[in-house]
């Protein structure tokens, strides 16, 4: 675990004051909210943001964390494994969960939790605080397959849990979860008291799975909806045809092309979707004219289509722009 820098997470000079930090902290929040910011790493850059302000807005936290800086430079709670906070560090000092945060401790790093997630824990306790365990959030990917059908799954997951000296410790954990039928991707399962323990004999918190949807070679996942391409010659475009296709799940089903149907239209396989249906996007497959036979075939359809000139619009929107 590597010392975390909260004073270059929000770009200020570890001698800022109040003021400078909260504006530093407001602007960017502003710029990488999740719903408006374009960042690619915008959820990552929030996350660590809302941690530095947790921190460095907090006068108790950052006296203790600036406490702590120093130690760390001059080579206090450093190691082979690399960072590890110091017994007893946080001394007289008091820490109090803030109400209404901008985000959930459970978001937070490895050093959050290891610093003051117990150091939390431990002033709660000896004001006898009572509360219900804080939730936690992962996410499980599935085959396409497997949220059509649900059944059980077991699924391995890497979660903080309490020690018997109330210090965070991150282990492995084995559940079996019950992946309900049509699950699409978004939706969460949740698995009470499978949080972090309450405190003062108050129930734990609740693990929330978000559902993920693994690629297909096939389908492509559209919310609840299934897309697939599928090639058709330009006789069964043109002409309407019946057609086999492969199924979600397994199988195969007969679909029938319109006649004079266009490359992109979507014909619709009703409830064949994870909580959705299945649609499937037309795309034009030109046989290649590689024999005597399909040269005298195409040929044949040119003689037949000279009236048609699919450049027809090109060439009239040349002229109206001009």
């Amino acid at each position: 675990m590597e010392f975390k820098d909260y004073y270059s997470a929000l770009g200020v000079d570890p001698k800022a004051g109040e003021d400078e930090i909260r504006k530093a902290y407001r602007r960017l929040a502003r710029k990488y909210h999740p719903d408006v910011s374009k960042e690619a790493d915008a959820e990552t850059r929030m996350r660590e943001v809302n941690e530095a302000w947790d921190v460095l807005g907090d006068k108790d936290k950052r006296a203790a964390y600036d406490a702590l800086a120093e130690r760390v430079k001059s080579g206090g709670g450093t190691g082979p494994g690399g960072f590890q906070p110091p017994p007893g560090w946080d001394e007289g000092f008091e820490f109090h969960r803030a109400q209404g945060g901008p985000a959930d401790h459970a978001d937070f790093s490895e050093f959050f939790s290891s610093l003051f997630g117990a150091a939390e824990r431990r002033s709660a306790s000896r004001r006898n605080f009572k509360a219900r365990g804080e939730d936690h959030h992962a996410a499980i990917e599935v085959p396409l397959e497997f949220a059509l059908t649900g059944g059980e799954r077991e699924i391995q997951l890497r979660a903080l849990e309490l020690d018997e000296q109330g210090q965070p410790q991150w282990v492995a954990r084995t559940l079996r979860v019950n992946i309900p039928r049509g699950m699409h991707p978004g939706q969460y399962i949740r698995l009470a008291g499978q949080g972090l323990p309450g405190h003062g004999g108050e129930p734990p918190g609740d693990l929330y799975l978000e559902v993920r949807i693994a690629p297909h070679p096939l389908y492509t996942v559209d919310g609840r909806d299934l897309l697939m391409t599928l090639p058709v010659t330009p006789s069964e475009a043109a002409l309407g045809a019946e057609v086999e296709v492969p199924l979600p799940g397994g199988g195969t089903g007969a679909v029938r092309v319109p006649p004079n149907a266009r490359p992109g239209l979507k014909l619709r396989l009703k409830d064949r979707g994870p909580g959705g249906h299945l649609y499937l996007v037309l795309e034009l497959a030109l046989p290649p004219a590689d024999s005597d036979a399909a040269r005298a075939a195409y040929e044949q359809l040119a003689r037949a289509t000279t009236g048609f000139d699919p450049r027809r619009r090109l060439h009239a929107g040349a002229g109206a722009a001009a």
